[in-house]
């Protein structure tokens, strides 16, 4: 076994402890949905990459549920765009290409700078506590980065985008988020280092927190527009240079 395969597999089984672990926090009431969740955010939180197969045998032992079971969170993840099924060789995470860094990027556009354009006629003021969450993510960003923990770092700024979200008080925008956030991950690694496609954005969050902070919501929103065109473009530019 080469030194290359042998961190993929110390990468994959890392990934299934992993997954085992949360199993123990999930309820257990809807377990094709419990499963549907944990693998959804295995693919936000970056544990799964574009192109990687999903094994029936190790996932039903780790999720605890049985081939039927699993095999119906594998439908409710390809319905989302999450994974896909290539006849006679079975389920992988998609790879996704500039087409998708378009169209994911208008959505991005419409929801969250809407989302923030949307509170200057907020009644009655947005209180305080419901920004707590948003300056978490951001602190635990610039926390990781001076730890060097990037994919950290790149956890903390999806948190921080889904929070940005959460503050239309919206389930079925909430609901869309969840599968937004996954497909940018996937979208995410094309750049070769977390360090180079995170980075950038730190001090950025930081920014937009602070003028949602100060109620600045037209300034928050105007930033959040430029900031969602240069991610944009970053990646465009890296699907490019490939």
């Amino acid at each position: 076994m080469s030194i290359s395969q042998r961190s993929d597999d110390d990468g994959r089984q890392a990934w299934l402890r992993g997954v085992a672990a949360d199993v123990a926090r999930q309820d257990r009431s809807s377990s094709a949905e419990r499963a549907a969740n944990i693998l959804r955010r295995s693919i936000t939180e970056g544990a799964l990459r574009p192109g990687a197969q999903l094994s029936e045998v190790e996932l039903t032992e780790v999720l605890d549920v049985s081939r039927n079971t699993l095999r119906e969170a594998f439908r409710l993840l390809t319905h989302e765009g999450l994974l896909v099924y290539k006849l006679h060789r079975g389920v992988f995470v998609p790879e996704l290409d500039e087409r998708d860094v378009v169209d994911l990027y208008r959505l991005r556009r419409v929801l969250e700078v809407d989302v923030l354009r949307g509170l200057t006629h907020r009644t009655p003021e947005l209180p305080d506590e419901r920004l707590a969450p948003l300056r978490a993510e951001v602190e635990a960003a610039e926390a990781a980065a001076v730890d060097g923990r990037w994919a950290a770092v790149g956890t903390a700024n999806m948190q921080f985008h889904r929070h940005l979200i959460g503050l239309a008080d919206s389930h079925r925008l909430d609901d869309i988020t969840g599968r937004l956030l996954a497909e940018l991950r996937l979208l995410f690694h094309v750049i070769a280092t977390p360090q180079e496609l995170h980075e950038p954005y730190i001090a950025r969050n930081r920014g937009i927190y602070q003028l949602l902070w100060e109620r600045k919501y037209e300034g928050a929103a105007n930033q959040l527009q430029v900031y969602l065109l240069d991610s944009e473009q970053g990646l465009l530019d890296a699907f490019k240079a490939r």
